[in-house]
């Protein structure tokens, strides 16, 4: 990323600000669960699952099976004066990857499926690895069981956002559906606890749990430590949303990978996690239905 791109650790993005900063879509949900088999691109098997239950987006997690070839990304440096940020050069392990455990948010882009994952992998180097899948890229070769909560009438729905330059996932819905659950859509510089706990305050929800991924720019955790990095890859490990005496808060815990591809985990500390690009948030009332 060039100097050009940040002031005090926050990347400044080539367009306009879009004046709306969360995108908020209450839904229905219904649980979803399969497997991804062998043969299958991540994205065939995810599209198999998903339509097969009827439903248009929503959230899936990974948490067994193997692809070879598996492949991803971390985040970079802009390579061009038209991004904040970039990805690195595809990499590609030489045995595949298993997953341990990842999360993808699920839509639509240009009519057909599509989705957007981060997370965690054994690529038999020791160490875990982390970055954003590429779903077309990576081929099933070890069944992946998945389970989420789809939502047959609101999606993520991809385009080019004119803020940050890149084809990024919006929240939307129909007119009318509503719901007790929320996806929601968070532009650059919003905090992620803050915006949780304030658009559940706003809409009632006293106790949820919060699935999620996107970027954080130097994300700092419960505690002081910081990731000092312009761009992290993040994927909410643990979230819940309780009432306590100052109203509903949010603990989330998180894995992130930074540029250098070092995996960070810790919980988030409210008011110093601002987006960087994009952040996706799905919102499961326990109180809903």
């Amino acid at each position: 990323m060039s100097e050009a791109t940040s002031v005090t650790g926050r990347l400044l993005h080539p367009g306009p600000a879009n004046p709306i900063r969360r995108q908020v879509v209450r839904t229905s949900l219904s649980p979803v669960s399969g497997r991804l088999e062998p043969g299958e691109t991540v994205i065939e098997g995810v599209t198999r699952v998903v339509s097969g239950a009827g439903c248009r987006g929503g959230v899936l997690f990974f948490e067994d099976g193997a692809c070879d070839p598996f492949r991803y990304v971390l985040p970079a440096l802009s390579r061009d004066p038209d991004h904040a940020a970039w990805y690195s050069e595809t990499l590609a392990p030489h045995d595949g990857a298993r997953f341990v455990n990842a999360t993808a948010t699920i839509g639509e882009r240009n009519g057909a499926p599509f989705l957007h994952c981060h997370g965690l992998w054994d690529v038999r180097e020791g160490a875990l690895r982390m970055g954003h899948l590429l779903p077309y890229d990576s081929l099933v070769s070890t069944p992946v069981p998945v389970r989420g909560y789809g939502s047959s009438s609101a999606s993520f729905v991809s385009s080019l956002d004119a803020e940050t330059n890149f084809a990024l996932f919006s929240a939307e819905g129909r007119a009318g559906d509503g719901g007790d659950h929320v996806f929601v859509r968070l532009r650059p510089e919003e905090d992620v606890c803050t915006a949780a706990e304030e658009i559940c305050a706003g809409l009632g929800i006293e106790r949820a749990r919060i699935y999620g991924l996107g970027s954080i720019c130097a994300p700092v955790f419960s505690g002081g430590r910081m990731v000092n990095c312009s761009a992290t890859e993040v994927v909410i490990q643990d979230g819940l949303l309780e009432r306590g005496s100052l109203g509903v808060k949010a603990i989330i815990d998180t894995a992130l990978v930074d540029m250098d591809g070092t995996v960070h985990y810790g919980r988030l500390r409210k008011g110093d996690n601002p987006v960087a690009v994009t952040f996706e948030l799905v919102i499961v009332n326990l109180d809903g239905r």
